[in-house]
């Protein structure tokens, strides 16, 4: 690879949303007392050889059979497992669409995988309107060890699709995808904007409907605070569709009841995200802390609440909290921030990602995490919630600390993925410029 593509991969994986309202204090529950026992396995997916290597890993478990796992990074890395994610298989994912980075999976619950990434169909990075024109899905029907050549949401060149989340319909496999779309990606011009889109599949991944713009308010094109960016979407126990983002240091919420047809005239406010979605983490060249959705469809006490898990740094202060949100009226009203984070030490946690175990509506947030360490060396901890997200106990889940530095893309995201109790983390660690992506096996009773 010559120095100009290398060039051109960290540019877009390191370049691809502010009026300030007081919030309520946090609210910091006494943790439980907890008698959770769990053994933890870290277990190595992938070593990369140099800064190229892989991170923003995504991660499931299949519904169907829950010692079969897939996960990937980027650009085009998939790993399969079928014993539980102790051992993993490597391929590379190829479509003539162009896989260009921003891995993510999900299964529906036949069992089949969908890997959805941004498309490069021309194979001209930044030379071709087409670059970015679509979010590609490709879809394996033998447990991620052959894929489609993948469909795709409707074509908007030269509009920059980008940020994507996936989720299915349990009760009948519809997919659903949101993403930001910009009018053209990093322009300053104030006359081009971002929104957030919306698109269905109702016959498994084949084809998808025209793209809705769900998001009220439109922001900027810079991928900063005044961007509309982190819409996930989740599906509630009705078959309600929920997603929340981040935009203008406020995270908004929107829902549909007929399958994503129609949605709400006005956004809901869920709350103030003080300093905003962009951050400083020393010794990352960049980090966020935006929005993800879950709701809980189990049959427990908590079904129904919906829950947003984000990240928060408060201007002037040398310190990052996970913070959750919830809901228990259909998104109508929000709690005060609940911090998910149970130490007091000042110092940073970030790049949070969060999944409910649907048979018991237990909570279970993956975060990095310094309290233990006065310089930049960082751990990975879970989080784990059993009252509806009231309070949290922290389990620290890797193996040996690690240092992050500037000169190396280390990634926006990571993922987890929580089936009848199985716990599957994913996240990236870094040995000096060499990156690796992990996971660790944790079986919840």
């Amino acid at each position: 690879m010559n120095f100009r593509s290398v060039l051109s991969i960290i540019l877009l994986i390191t370049a691809i949303g502010c009026s300030p309202k007081v919030l309520p204090e946090l609210t910091e529950d006494e943790p439980q007392t907890s008698n959770t026992t769990v053994d933890i396995t870290p277990v190595l997916i992938e070593q990369g050889t140099s800064f190229l290597g892989p991170c923003e890993p995504s991660i499931c478990i299949n519904p169907v059979d829950d010692n079969h796992i897939v996960a990937g990074s980027i650009l085009d890395k998939v790993y399969v497992s079928k014993d539980g994610g102790k051992i993993w298989t490597k391929n590379s994912m190829q479509s003539s669409y162009g896989v260009y980075g921003d891995p993510v999976i999900r299964a529906n619950y036949k069992g089949e995988f969908f890997y959805a990434h941004l498309s490069n169909p021309d194979g001209k990075a930044y030379e071709s309107d087409s670059f970015l024109d679509r979010i590609v899905i490709q879809k394996s029907e033998d447990g991620g060890y052959t894929w489609s050549d993948g469909s795709y949401t409707l074509p908007r060149s030269p509009k920059d699709q980008d940020k994507q989340w996936l989720t299915v319909d349990p009760r009948d496999n519809t997919v659903y995808i949101t993403w930001t779309e910009f009018d053209l990606y990093n322009s300053k011009d104030t006359s081009d904007y971002s929104r957030i889109l919306f698109s269905r599949s109702d016959d498994d991944g084949e084809s998808w409907s025209d793209p809705l713009v769900l998001s009220q308010f439109e922001g900027d094109c810079l991928d900063d605070d005044q961007t509309t960016e982190g819409a996930v979407p989740d599906v509630g126990p009705d078959g309600q569709v929920y997603v929340a983002w981040a935009y203008d240091e406020k995270i908004y919420f929107d829902k549909s009841y007929d399958k994503g047809r129609t949605w709400l005239d006005e956004d809901i406010f869920v709350v103030d995200q003080r300093g905003g979605w962009v951050f400083d983490i020393p010794g990352l060249n960049r980090c966020n802390g935006m929005p993800i959705t879950r709701a809980d469809r189990s049959n427990g006490p908590h079904r129904g609440d919906i829950y947003v898990n984000y990240a928060e740094q408060v201007p002037g202060m040398n310190d990052t909290e996970i913070l959750l949100v919830k809901s228990s009226d259909e998104g109508q009203t929000w709690s005060a921030p609940i911090k998910v984070n149970d130490d007091d030490s000042g110092r940073h946690q970030f790049l949070t990602w969060m999944d409910i175990d649907q048979s018991t509506g237990y909570l279970y947030v993956v975060f990095y995490d310094r309290r233990a360490h006065a310089n930049n060396e960082t751990d990975v901890y879970l989080a784990v919630s059993k009252d509806g997200g009231l309070s949290f106990e922290n389990i620290k889940i890797n193996e040996t600390s690690f240092t992050p530095n500037k000169l190396t893309f280390f990634g926006d995201y990571n993922d987890i993925s929580v089936v009848n109790g199985k716990v599957r983390p994913i996240w990236t660690q870094q040995d000096g410029f060499k990156l690796s992506v992990w996971t660790a096996i944790m079986d919840f009773k």
